[in-house]
């Protein structure tokens, strides 16, 4: 099969390029390169064919026999949705639209959207499923939402469109993130060994490994069309629902001496539990390998073995707001995000004399 994979130089798409390859299929990446300066290490496998291209200049000629999209390339920071809104739509929701007429325009059978469980917001007490109404509190989470609506008006029987609703990733990958909840309070325990928690850990979160991620993809895409068509499916483990407070926990068991302090109740009012049975009902091969001991015990093994420092982990290259912030501040994007020619002559120096 064929298949145009959006974002393969950010967290989660440079642990799927691989295993596509890995199970013989060919690759089209695309990334514009926001992100390439998070590299923590190397993982010896193979990467693909990539278009150093922006989502919004997708052309008609990149889609030519491709079979399946997996659409990854989204700005995926809820603090950044919040600085600029309007950048957020343009790329997550517009950009994401655009690329999906295209594919269908060109013929491509199946298209993967990355959404989120971040759609639920405020789940209360009970679980949430599939069929719950979804709740966003961040522009994010909006434009997940308002993109699994309209792909639904494009569904028809020549284009199939799945939309995976992941549970918050965790986990080791190349192109690290520390801006996500386990990682984050790994790294944290690890270069500083403490974790001071500044509320008390009672919201809940579901988490999902990024390697399991993958798995549930290349599961959609073996999937007979009909099991998989116009689907919403939540991606993760009913084990794994976590409140933050066991995350920690978790963190500092991984970590032997680590001191671990909660505070108050924090303002933070996002807290869901979610459901995953229809994922595992449609897509009977797909389990979660990994939970988040596991995945607390890989981070630690690999913080060990490359010695991560903590200017390692602050380097803005990890979190993905201050890495975009860089690019703004030294003038690498522009105010649209839209990468700018770093030997174009300023305006103002325009038509000065030598």
């Amino acid at each position: 099969m064929k298949i145009l994979v959006t974002g393969t130089e950010g967290y989660l798409g440079s642990l799927l390029a691989p295993e596509l390859l890995r199970l013989g299929h060919d690759v089209v990446a695309l990334d514009t390169g926001y992100y390439r300066a998070g590299w923590l290490y190397h993982p010896g496998t193979p990467t693909p064919f990539t278009l150093a291209r922006d989502l919004r200049h997708v052309e008609a000629s990149d889609l030519a026999g491709v079979d399946a999209v997996v659409h990854m390339a989204e700005l995926s920071n809820d603090p950044l949705g919040q600085l600029l809104p309007n950048i957020t739509y343009d790329i997550n929701h517009h950009g994401s639209m655009r690329l999906a007429r295209l594919a269908k325009a060109a013929g491509v059978r199946r298209f993967v959207y990355m959404s989120s469980c971040s759609v639920y917001g405020v789940g209360g007490a009970d679980f949430v499923d599939e069929s719950s109404p979804v709740n966003p509190q961040t522009a994010y989470a909006e434009c997940k939402a308002l993109v699994e609506r309209d792909l639904r008006d494009l569904a028809d029987d020549g284009f199939s469109p799945t939309y995976l609703r992941n549970a918050t990733a965790f986990g080791a990958s190349p192109r690290m993130r520390f801006d996500i909840v386990l990682n984050n309070l790994m790294g944290v325990a690890f270069t500083t060994g403490e974790i001071r928690m500044t509320s008390d850990g009672t919201p809940w979160r579901p988490l999902v490994h990024g390697l399991d991620i993958a798995r549930a993809i290349t599961c959609v895409l073996d999937a007979p069309v009909e099991a998989v068509h116009d689907q919403i499916l939540n991606v993760g483990d009913n084990r794994q629902n976590y409140r933050v407070r066991e995350i920690a926990e978790i963190v500092a068991e991984a970590l032997p001496g680590c001191a671990l302090s909660f505070g108050e109740q924090g303002a933070d009012n996002r807290s869901y539990r979610v459901n995953f049975d229809k994922i595992h009902a449609r897509l009977p091969d797909f389990r979660c390998e990994w939970d988040a001991r596991a995945g607390a015990r890989q981070l630690a093994a690999l913080f060990t073995r490359i010695g991560l420092t903590r200017e390692d982990f602050e380097s803005r290259g990890f979190t993905r707001l201050r890495q975009l912030e860089h690019l703004l501040a030294t003038g690498q994007i522009d105010r649209d995000f839209f990468w700018t020619d770093p030997f174009a002559v300023p305006a103002t120096l325009e038509g000065s004399p030598a």
